[in-house]
C-alpha cells in the first residue's frame, strides 16, 4: 500500500495516501446532509426561513468544505503534472485535462468540485431569492432545487473518489459511507415527483424504490464482495436513527434560541428520516441472498419490498389508513418495474466506478 508518512511530535504516523482529502470531501457531504435534514424539519415545524439560518449555513459550509478540498487536490495534481512528477491514480482516479490541459484534475475530485462550484451559483440565486421575497415557505423553491442537485453531484464525486481505493480498507468504508449519504440525500430529490400529474401510482413511493435500489446496487457492485449491499444498508439505517432524534431536537432548540414558536400541529415526527424506507435493511439482506442472479431479479424484489411496505411504515409512524387497493397494487407493480431497472442500472454504474481504479488493482479484483 502506498502511504505517506506524517510527522507528529511524539511519533510518525502512517496515513494512507489519499485518505485525508477523500475524508474531507465526505465530511463536507455529511455536513450538507445534516443541514438538509435540519432545514426540512425547520420548514415543517416552524415555517418560513431567511437566507442566513443555521440549517442553511450547514448546507453552505458542507459544500464549501468539499469544494475547497477538491480544489486543493486539483491544484496539487496540476503542479505535480507540470513538474512531470508521477501522479498517484489512487488519489481520486486518473487525472484528466481541464480547460485545454490547463489543469490536471483527478476525475473524482473534478466531479465533486464541479458540484460545489454549481452550488455557489445556486447559492447566489438563493440569496437573491430571499432578498426578493424575504423568506422561503417551502423546501422545494426553485433555487433550493438547484442547490440539492448540485450537492448530489458532489456526493456522486465522493463515491467516485472512494471507489478508486475500494481495494484498501479505508476505500471500502468510504464507499459504504458515501453511497449511504447519497442514498439518504436522494430521498429529498424524489419529492420532485409530486409535481407529476395525479394517477393510480404513488410516484414518491415508486421513486424512492428506484433510487434506493439503484444506489444500493451501485455500492454493492463497486465493492463487489459479499456483504457490500448490507454495509450500505447498515450505514443508511444508522443515519436514519441518528437523524430521527437530531432533526426535531435541533429544530426545537434553534427555534427557542431565536424566539420563534413551533407550529401548533407539530407531531415530533422527523421529515427526512421518515422518507427513508425502513425496509431498506430487508432489501439489502435480500440482495445478499440473491447474489449471483441477474441484477434485475433482486432489483425487482427490492422494488416490490419497498413499495409494498411503504404504507406499513406510514401506518406505524402516523397511524394512517391503508391506501386503496387499486392504488396500492399499481404502485407495487411500478415498484417492481422500476426496481428491476434500478438493479440493472446500479450494477452497470458500480462496474463503471470499478474501472476508475488503477489497472494494477483491477487485475486482482
Amino acid at each position: 500500500m502506498d502511504i505517506t508518512a506524517v510527522a507528529a511530535p511524539s511519533a510518525r504516523v502512517a496515513v494512507p495516501r489519499g485518505l485525508v482529502p477523500a475524508s474531507v470531501v465526505l465530511a463536507g457531504a455529511v455536513t450538507s446532509l445534516i443541514g438538509l435534514t435540519w432545514d426540512i424539519q425547520w420548514h415543517t415545524d416552524v415555517g418560513p426561513d431567511t437566507f442566513f439560518t443555521l440549517p442553511h449555513l450547514f448546507l453552505y459550509a458542507g459544500s464549501a468544505i468539499s469544494g475547497l478540498a477538491s480544489l486543493v487536490v486539483v491544484l496539487v495534481t496540476t503542479a505535480n503534472s507540470k513538474r512531470a512528477k508521477e501522479v498517484d491514480p489512487v488519489v481520486g482516479g486518473r487525472a484528466v485535462g481541464v480547460f485545454g490541459r490547463t489543469f490536471a484534475a483527478p476525475v473524482g475530485y473534478l466531479v465533486s468540485g464541479t458540484g460545489a462550484a454549481l452550488f455557489l451559483v445556486y447559492g447566489l440565486w438563493d440569496q437573491w431569492w430571499h432578498g426578493l421575497y424575504g423568506f422561503d415557505a417551502v423546501i422545494d423553491s426553485p433555487p433550493h432545487i438547484g442547490l440539492l442537485l448540485s450537492i448530489s453531484i458532489t456526493m456522486v464525486g465522493a463515491v467516485m473518489i472512494f471507489a478508486v481505493a475500494r481495494d484498501q480498507r479505508w476505500g471500502t468504508y468510504g464507499v459504504a459511507g458515501a453511497a449511504a449519504t447519497l442514498l439518504t440525500f436522494s430521498m429529498v430529490t424524489v419529492l420532485g415527483l409530486r409535481a407529476l400529474p395525479g394517477g393510480p401510482v404513488n410516484t414518491v413511493n415508486a421513486g424512492s424504490a428506484f433510487f434506493s435500489v439503484m444506489i444500493l446496487f451501485m455500492g454493492a457492485y463497486v465493492l463487489n464482495r459479499r456483504g457490500g449491499a448490507l454495509a450500505v444498508g447498515v450505514v443508511v439505517a444508522a443515519l436514519q436513527a441518528l437523524f430521527w432524534w437530531f432533526s426535531p431536537w435541533a429544530t426545537e432548540v434553534y427555534a427557542t434560541a431565536t424566539g420563534l414558536p413551533l407550529r401548533d400541529y407539530v407531531d415530533g415526527i422527523p421529515g427526512l428520516p421518515n422518507m427513508i424506507p425502513m425496509s431498506l435493511l430487508l432489501v439489502a439482506i435480500a440482495v445478499e441472498l440473491l447474489r449471483g442472479l441477474p441484477a434485475w431479479i433482486p432489483g425487482l424484489v427490492g422494488g416490490v419490498m419497498i413499495t409494498g411496505l411503504a404504507p406499513v411504515q406510514r401506518i406505524l409512524v402516523y397511524g394512517a389508513g391503508f391506501p386503496a387497493m387499486q392504488r396500492y397494487l399499481a404502485t407495487v407493480v411500478a415498484g417492481a418495474v422500476l426496481g428491476a431497472l434500478a438493479g440493472m442500472l446500479g450494477r452497470r454504474f458500480g462496474q463503471m466506478l470499478r474501472h476508475l481504479a488503477p489497472v494494477k488493482e483491477n487485475t486482482h479484483a
